[in-house]
Parts: C-alpha cells; sequence; structure tokens
C-alpha cells in the first residue's frame, strides 16, 4: 500500500512537471546585435531562458561568419522561454519596442545589414495580433517621430548560435564591446523597467 501511495506522488509531480513545462511560452525578437538583445532579456523577471541564434532565412544551419555577409537572409534573433503567469507578451514587446530604433531599416546603430533588422517572429495567432495593434499605435502616436519598419512574420525554423554567443555579456562584460555599447542598454533597462527585472 505504501508503494503504491509513492508510485500515486511521483505520478502527480510529474504531471505539475509536464503542467508548468505547458505554461511556458516562447517570443522570438530580432533588434540589432543579439549580444545586447540577450542581455537585456535575461534580466527581465518571468523569463526563463534566452537563446540567441538566427532566424528567418534560406540557409539551413547557418554559420555566423555566413549570416555575417548579409546574404543568408537571416536576422541575428534571441528566443525568450517565459512565464506568461509572471511576465506578459505585451511587456516583453514593450521592452523590445524601447530598447532599440525600430525606424532604421536594417541597421541599429554602427550595425548595418539585414541580419541586423527589426523583426518579430511570432508563435501563435494571439502574438501576431498583439504585435500588429502594438506597431499600429506606436504609429498612430507617431512615438519614434518617424514610423515604425519592423516586421512581424510568423515563426519560421530557430538555428541556435555558436556556443560562444550564449551568456556573452555574462561571460564578457569587461570587454570594450560590452562596456561602451551593452552597458549603456543595461542601464536604460535598469531606469525603464525597474520593477520588472530580476532581483
Amino acid at each position: 500500500m505504501k508503494y503504491i501511495s509513492i508510485m500515486v506522488l511521483i505520478l502527480l509531480s510529474m504531471q505539475d512537471a509536464d503542467a508548468q513545462k505547458q505554461k511556458l511560452q516562447k517570443a522570438t525578437f530580432g533588434m540589432g546585435c543579439f549580444w545586447c538583445t540577450e542581455a537585456l532579456f535575461q534580466r527581465l523577471n518571468g523569463v526563463s531562458n534566452v537563446k540567441s541564434g538566427y532566424e528567418g532565412g534560406d540557409v539551413p544551419n547557418p554559420t555566423y561568419e555566413e549570416v555575417c555577409t548579409g546574404t543568408t537572409n537571416h536576422a541575428e534573433v534571441i528566443e525568450v522561454t517565459y512565464d506568461p503567469a509572471k511576465i506578459s507578451y505585451d511587456e516583453l514587446l514593450e521592452v523590445f519596442w524601447k530598447s532599440h530604433d525600430p525606424t532604421t531599416l536594417n541597421r541599429q546603430g554602427a550595425d548595418v545589414g539585414t541580419q541586423y533588422r527589426s523583426v518579430i517572429f511570432y508563435h501563435s495567432d494571439e502574438q501576431k495580433d498583439i504585435a500588429e495593434k502594438y506597431k499600429a499605435a506606436l504609429n498612430k502616436d507617431n512615438a519614434f517621430g518617424k514610423p515604425v519598419v519592423t516586421t512581424i512574420v510568423k515563426a519560421e525554423p530557430f538555428y541556435v548560435a555558436e556556443n560562444y554567443h550564449q551568456d556573452y555579456f555574462v561571460k564578457n562584460g569587461e570587454l570594450p564591446y560590452c562596456r561602451l555599447v551593452i552597458l549603456p542598454k543595461m542601464e536604460k533597462l535598469e531606469k525603464l523597467f525597474k520593477a520588472k527585472l530580476k532581483n
């Protein structure tokens, strides 16, 4: 009898774990260099995982070197795994819009090329609707003084970038690029979204 009770408890706990996994959702954003983007979204409460990678191109399993040429049509993106009970898709979009310039076509700062385009890859019709309404509202209010050129397209195969791109800021925070480019974005995140950040 004791054995059966233990088995029942194990099965119930496995079901709970599965239910927890099912609650997690994915969001995919491209907003310039994925080193910057990854560092920002990793800080958000409710985000359990962020992977840097490539999406939206014509070549399967592209390398960083290939994507950098701009000929594969991939964008540098991050795939975010998040808990919608802790952070909503709307909130993720707010961070997305306010953390880069969505009015410049195929460029972010000194990074130029289609691989640096502003793009949202949606994973559901609900994400598509939310993103499109948000973009329309920004353009209607002329929020950036220029039209938002971010593309909103259905998620395509996501290719995880090479290992040295993952957790880039965490591992290389002392490098000049991290201090000059990523750190100011982190400071801005801290100012704008303090209440949404992990402790």
